[in-house]
Formats: structure tokens, C-alpha cells, sequence
């Protein structure tokens, strides 16, 4: 070992002494001039005994370095191919990475790449699918337990601290449920009954698979909107009129009477449907259909865990949307309000017609209807803002949407409104549980298109609220098995007649408030729908329609009030205001659907267009420190001489390769191929001139010096040797990125400007090494990359010198 160590001496003492220039292309210059500099002091028996030395102080890393080096060389000269080749493999299968640190002592290292272990895939694959498909007793009792989530909490619940809290949430949230279940039948078209039943099975499927434990899941505005839509457009389509209290018209079948359930019934036969059903069964077969689609969307989503499909759905999108739907809904509600009789509209672009049929249509107000909702918005604005306002004094919100109700029940059916004054008034509601029955799969195929969003819409506001009330309560959730949990919440009860459920906002806020701890509050609240089903249904039967009207448009103040916050929206961020006004206006304007689609990909094109135009800057150093920041954007900011420092704030693909190059351009002030074309150009019109002046050997060239013509033609100076490309905010690079990299590199090479990298992350670095851009063995790796800003600088110096030195 002593003799190998004297030959590695010998061996840099021969090869400083004879070939100092090949020494300095071995070493980078930074360490080339450390080890130098050792030398010098020390001598041979200096670095003799640092070499003995067991410290490893940075210096001695650059010795080390040195002597890998020269055991290479020495490989090189004296071992055989064959055994170089060994040495390669073995030693040598990755390349160093020559990412340059330096510290303030002026010694450097360098980082090294940990190896990456190729994975077997196959392997991999294999282990997964054996795992999946294998069934042990323990595996099925997990798989139930987390398919069932109830399984595991229930036995856990602790009764005395947790029912009083769940009882009363449970009460409130049923009271609720019912007034709100009867009006939001309006806004899907059906009759009060299913919606009762959507609220009933909804909490009870819930409360055994979700695993949110303040969420309330049942009826929901947004969704019955959506749901009456579709069931609106079917009906239309079959051939029955949608005015709710006028004869149905003709459709394309006979027409005949049921005398004993007095009911309007059609033999449909269009499009091969030959069942015989009256309006209000077409219309909930619909609703079910709808329904069983989009829960198989959501079920299928869960299973191959497309969850990130709700990503695409920003809070921008989703507050627009939810606006432009909350005007829909409220425009639907305005002719119950003021009790006139108009065709419900379809289409795009309901609003607008709906209000013009309105305005055509104001003679015909309803003076009882009109009075009747004044009196019942008063009341319900009133007493929601004194319970806003004192909600920390009171221990559970009133239910003032029941006392309205049962309070304009009496005087309706005391005081005979519908047979003195013509108000529309809810009409007879069954009681019981009708038979279950099968979707029809003639209906689902009708609708799987419209079962898209309405799945996707109510997954991700019942996952947001989910994952809202788990961080506020500091407790997990699954946001797969809420997916199935949706999904089921759908699929099971449209066999019972009901339509799409989601979570709903203001009752979850109204259940966590009423001290709610489990999901057995949504069993309480199941209790007491299933109360009104079996007993307290036919006692509706004279609640005008205005009443419900007015409890919808009340329920949407939280959605109306976000176009006060439009200002404030815009100071935080334009961007954002800008998707949230076209989402809105789409959704409002156009329809709910299209209005999503449309904020959808809006938002994606914004993003695309800020990766497209992203920030660029040049950088000044900030005085007295190592770092460097924006020179447009802050003051005493010191310019480097001869360096250039650009920043690009973005990913660098193929969509903003030419802004990329245009913004570099124009901040640099030098366009590389005009200044390389102004140079070819310069020599080849010298060339011209010194040829011509030769020939005609005069002293004047058209009444110029020739010398004064020879100024004329000389290109630009450049005022900067160096460009460093500040990598810190490019996430990225695909194959265009690196094209453009070393497009620039060669093309600042002709004009002897170096092009350096700093503070690139991995994957960059990556995408580089496969691309080519550190040449062959990356052997230029270790002068071209740098960990920091500050070590680009000082290496552009530290070349510069050298250059002015060798001059």
C-alpha cells in the first residue's frame, strides 16, 4: 500500500511537472488550484503524511479526488483493456455527479446521486395480483370492516358522552329534512313523496358506510336542479306537458283514463317504450334511472380509484358553478312566488327565457301568493340573520322553515286559499312505502350521458365537506370509500323510488353545531322523515307551493352572497375571479352541464396560457449576501459584471419553447443567430472590401475613409461573457425543453458566452443527462451544473480570470 501511495506521488509530481496542462484538464479549475496551492507548501512528505491523515476535512476530499484521477490514468497506461473494462463496470457504472458545492473556506465537494435499484415490474405486477386476489379469513373480516366502516365505530361509541349530542343534531336536522325534502321536489319535478324517500334511505346508507362523522347526506338543491332538468327534457320528449297544473297533453299514443285513480295515463310507444305510465311515473322512472347510473359512475370511479378526477374541480369552479345554479334556481322558483302559470323552459338559455315569459306573463300574479311570500321571506330572512348573528348564545337553531310551514298549512287550510283565491298548493301526499321496482334499462341508456356530472358533481361536494369537517374535528377519512359510499347512496335507493343524493353545506354546518359527534345523528334524522312517511304526510296537503318557493330561495343567501365577494375575489387573484364569472355566467346562461364543462376546461387553458407566458426576470445580487433576486422587482440590487442571470418561472415544454427564447432574447439584450448572421455578414463584406481595395487600390471608398467604413460594419460588442440560467423554478423539462437548452448552449457557444445551470432539481438533471446536453460521459457535466446561483457566479468569475490571465 506505502509503495502504490509513492507511485500515486511520483506519478503527480511527473505529471505536474511535465504536463501541468493535462493535469488542469483532469481536475475542475476550482480544485486544480486548491491541490496546486497544497503543494506548494507542503511538498511530496507533505502530502505524504496528509494522505496518512484518518480526518476528512474538505480538502482532503479534493486529494482523494486527485488521487481517483491518477489511478486512472495509471489504469489506463499499464492494466489491459480487459481489466480497464472490469475497473468500468464495476467501479465506474454510474458517472459522478458533478453538481459543485463550495463553502466559505473556498474548499469544495461534490454530490453524488444515490443508485437507483431497477424494479422488477413483473415482480411487482405479480406480488400486487397474488395480494389482490388472495382471500384469508383476517383479509375478509378487513375488507368487510372497511367496506362497512360502522362496523368498527359503533362498537366503540360512548353512549354517555356522545347521544345527547347525536339525538339533538339528529332532531334538528329532521325537522329540517322535511320542509326542505317537500320544496326541493319543486326543482326536480317530482312529487313531495320521493323526495321524502331519497331523504330517508340516504342517512340510513350513510350512517353504515360513510366515514365522515358530521357530514349530512340527503337532498340537495344543486342536485335536485340538475336531476329536474333531465327529468323535465325526458317528459318533454315523451309528449307531456310540463305546466304542473294543466292536462297533459297527447303524445304519441292513445290517451286514456284511469277512473279510479283519476290519473291522466299514456301507452307510450316512442322509441319502443310500450309501457303504460302516467306523467308521474314516467317522470320518477326517469329520476331513478338518472339515479342508478350515476351511482354505477361513482361506484366504478371507487374501484378504479378515479378520485382525482375531482382535482380538475377547482374552488373557483365549483363557487361559479354553484352561483350560476343557484340563479337557475331561483328563476324557477319566481313563478310559484308570484303564483303564474308558465311553460317550464328547457334548453339553453332558460334563464333568459323564463324571465321573459315572467315579464309577459306579471298580469296574471296571484295577489294571495304574492302576500303569502312576502310575509314568509320576511320572516325566514329575519329570523336566518338573528340566528347568524346570536348562534354562539343558543344551543341549536331554531327551525323556523317548520314553524312557516306548519304555521301557513293552517291558515291555507282554514282559511280555503286554494278554492277562494287559486293559490297552488302541494296537493295530496301519500303515506307508506311503495313497492320497490327494478330502473328501467331503456331509460338508463336515455340518460348515462347526463349521470356523468351529476356523479362527479355530487362525489366531490360530498368529499369537500367530508374533508372540511375531518380537519375541524382532527380526525381521517377515505375519500375511496366515500366514493362508494355516494355511489350506494344512489344505486340502492333508486330501487325505492328516489332520486340523486349529496352532502348538503348548510345542514352539515346546522349538525355540527347542535354538538353532532357520530353518523347516529343521521339515524335520528332518518326517524323522523320516516315519521312524516308513515303518519304526517296527508297533513300537507293544503301548504301552498309559494311557502316552498320561498324556503328554496331563502336556502340559496350563502350562494347569492358570493357576488359580493367579487371584488375581493379579484384584489387576491384576477385569475381566479376571471374562471369564477365565465363558470358562473356559462352555468346560468347556457345550463348547469355545459356551465361545468365550460369552467372546467377554462380553468385548464388558464393554466396552460400562465405556463405559456410564465414570469421571466433578470437577477441582480443582493448587496453583502450570496443570493439573487428579480432587478425589476426590488432596489440596491447589484448588477454582475459580464454575467447574465436569467430566471424562467415555469416548466420548460414544447407549448413556451419560443417565449422562452424570445423573453432570453429580449432581456439579454442579444439574439445569438442575428448576431452570429451580423458577424458571417461583417467577415464576408470585409473580405468584399479588402478585395476591391486591392484591386482598385484607392484611398476612398464613396467619399468615406476606408477605415470609417470598416467601423460601420463591426458588429455589437457584447457586454456580458457568461449566462446563467436560473433552473429553481422549472419543474420540468420534456424533450423540447432540452432541445431548446442545448440549442441555446451551442449557439452562445459560437460567440464565446459560456451558458451555466444552477439550482436544477433531479428531475431536470435527468432529463438532461438523457438528452444529451453534457456531451458524451457527461464529461462537462462538472463545468456546465451548479448547486447554487452564487456558484455560477463565482465560477463565470474564476473563468474570466483564467482567461484574462492566459491573454
Amino acid at each position: 500500500m506505502n509503495a502504490f501511495k509513492l507511485m500515486l506521488i511520483e506519478a503527480y509530481d511527473f505529471l505536474f511537472l511535465t504536463q501541468p496542462a493535462f493535469v488542469s484538464t483532469v481536475l475542475p479549475s476550482a480544485m486544480c488550484m486548491l491541490v496546486v496551492g497544497g503543494r506548494k507548501e507542503r511538498g511530496r512528505q507533505g502530502i505524504s503524511s496528509f494522505l496518512c491523515q484518518e480526518s476528512c476535512a474538505p480538502e482532503k476530499l479534493c486529494y482523494c479526488a486527485l488521487i481517483r484521477n491518477l489511478l486512472w490514468i495509471y489504469c489506463s497506461c499499464f492494466m489491459p483493456l480487459e481489466k480497464i473494462h472490469e475497473v468500468n463496470t464495476k467501479t465506474m457504472e454510474r458517472p459522478h455527479e458533478a453538481t459543485k458545492m463550495e463553502n466559505n473556506t473556498s474548499s469544495c465537494f461534490f454530490m453524488e446521486r444515490k443508485t437507483r435499484v431497477k424494479a422488477n415490474r413483473k415482480e411487482i405486477v405479480l406480488t400486487k395480483l397474488r395480494k389482490s386476489f388472495s382471500c384469508t379469513p383476517r383479509k375478509l373480516k378487513n375488507f368487510v370492516m372497511d367496506f362497512f366502516p360502522v362496523l368498527r365505530w359503533l362498537p366503540k361509541y360512548q353512549c354517555k358522552e356522545y347521544i345527547w349530542g347525536d339525538v339533538m343534531s339528529g332532531l334538528v336536522i329532521g325537522i329540517i329534512l322535511v320542509p326542505q325534502a317537500i320544496a326541493y321536489s319543486l326543482l326536480a319535478g317530482l312529487k313531495p313523496i320521493y323526495s321524502l324517500y331519497t331523504s330517508f334511505f340516504a342517512n340510513i346508507i350513510y350512517f353504515l358506510m360513510g366515514t365522515s362523522r358530521h357530514v349530512s347526506v340527503g337532498i340537495f338543491s344543486l342536485i335536485s336542479l340538475m336531476v329536474g332538468q333531465v327529468v323535465d327534457r325526458e317528459l318533454l320528449l315523451a309528449g307531456f306537458d310540463l305546466n304542473d297544473d294543466a292536462t297533459p297533453a297527447l303524445g304519441h299514443g292513445s290517451l286514456q283514463t284511469d277512473s279510479q285513480s283519476n290519473t291522466t295515463v299514456f301507452n307510450l310507444t316512442t322509441e319502443g317504450m310500450n309501457a303504460e305510465c302516467g306523467k308521474e311515473c314516467y317522470a320518477i322512472g326517469i329520476a331513478t334511472a338518472l339515479t342508478f347510473v350515476a351511482g354505477v359512475y361513482q361506484v366504478l370511479m371507487g374501484v378504479f380509484r378515479l378520485g382525482f378526477v375531482s382535482m380538475y374541480l377547482s374552488e373557483s369552479v365549483l363557487d361559479g358553478f354553484a352561483t350560476g345554479a343557484s340563479l337557475t334556481i331561483l328563476t324557477a322558483q319566481v313563478k310559484y312566488l308570484i303564483g303564474i302559470k308558465i311553460p317550464r323552459s328547457q334548453g339553453h338559455g332558460m334563464l333568459v327565457i323564463t324571465w321573459i315569459n315572467i315579464f309577459r306573463n306579471i298580469s296574471q300574479a296571484n295577489i294571495c301568493d304574492i302576500i303569502t311570500s312576502a310575509i314568509c321571506i320576511v320572516v325566514l330572512v329575519t329570523a336566518k340573520e338573528l340566528g347568524d348573528r346570536y348562534k354562539h348564545k343558543l344551543k341549536f337553531p331554531l327551525p323556523t322553515e317548520l314553524i312557516v310551514i306548519v304555521v301557513a298549512t293552517l291558515v291555507s287550510h282554514y282559511g280555503n286559499l286554494n278554492e277562494v283565491y287559486s293559490s297552488s298548493v302541494s296537493g295530496a301526499i301519500p303515506t307508506g312505502f311503495i313497492a320497490p321496482k327494478v330502473p328501467r334499462f331503456d331509460l338508463m341508456i336515455r340518460v348515462a350521458i347526463d349521470a356523468l356530472p351529476l356523479a362527479v358533481v355530487s362525489f366531490v361536494f360530498t368529499v369537500s365537506l367530508s374533508e372540511m369537517c375531518a380537519k375541524k374535528y382532527a380526525y381521517t377519512i377515505r375519500a375511496n370509500q366515500e366514493m362508494f359510499a355516494v355511489g350506494f347512496c344512489n344505486i340502492i335507493p333508486s330501487f325505492f323510488h328516489s332520486f340523486a343524493t349529496s352532502a348538503a353545506l348548510a345542514k352539515t354546518l346546522v349538525k355540527t353545531s347542535t354538538g353532532c359527534q357520530t353518523q347516529v345523528s343521521g339515524v335520528i334524522s332518518a326517524m323522523v322523515v320516516l315519521l312524516v312517511l308513515l303518519f304526517l304526510a296527508p297533513l300537507f296537503y293544503s301548504l301552498q307551493k309559494c311557502v316552498l318557493a320561498c324556503i328554496i330561495i331563502v336556502s340559496l343567501r350563502g350562494a347569492l352572497r358570493k357576488f359580493r365577494d367579487v371584488p375581493a375575489r379579484y384584489h387576491v387573484n384576477k385569475v381566479d375571479t376571471v374562471v369564477w364569472v365565465v363558470t358562473m355566467s356559462a352555468s346560468a346562461l347556457i345550463s348547469t352541464e355545459i356551465g361545468l364543462l365550460v369552467g372546467i376546461v377554462f380553468s385548464m387553458l388558464c393554466i396552460i396560457v400562465r405556463t405559456q407566458q410564465p414570469r421571466t426576470a433578470l437577477l441582480g445580487q443582493i448587496q453583502d449576501t450570496n443570493f439573487y433576486e428579480d432587478d425589476l422587482e426590488y432596489e440596491n440590487l447589484s448588477s454582475v459584471p459580464k454575467v447574465k442571470i436569467f430566471r424562467f418561472e415555469a416548466p420548460l415544454y414544447y407549448a413556451n419553447r419560443n417565449y422562452f427564447l424570445k423573453s432570453l432574447y429580449r432581456l439579454t439584450d442579444l439574439d445569438p443567430n442575428l448576431e452570429a448572421a451580423r458577424r458571417k455578414k461583417y467577415e464576408k463584406k470585409e473580405k468584399q472590401h479588402l478585395k476591391k481595395e486591392n484591386q482598385q487600390n484607392q484611398p476612398t471608398v464613396n467619399g468615406l475613409d476606408n477605415r470609417d467604413t470598416t467601423l460601420q460594419l463591426v458588429p455589437k460588442q457584447i457586454d456580458f461573457q457568461a449566462l446563467v440560467v436560473d433552473c429553481s423554478s422549472i419543474p420540468f423539462l420534456d424533450t423540447t425543453g432540452v432541445n431548446t437548452l442545448k440549442e441555446i448552449l451551442k449557439d452562445y457557444k459560437e460567440l464565446n458566452i459560456s451558458v451555466l445551470l444552477a439550482c436544477c432539481n433531479p428531475s431536470v438533471i435527468d432529463s438532461l443527462k438523457r438528452g444529451g446536453y453534457f456531451g458524451k460521459d457527461f464529461g462537462g457535466m462538472q463545468e456546465m451544473l451548479f448547486y447554487s446561483i452564487h456558484n455560477a457566479v463565482r465560477f463565470a468569475k474564476d473563468q474570466k480570470l483564467t482567461a484574462d490571465c492566459s491573454v
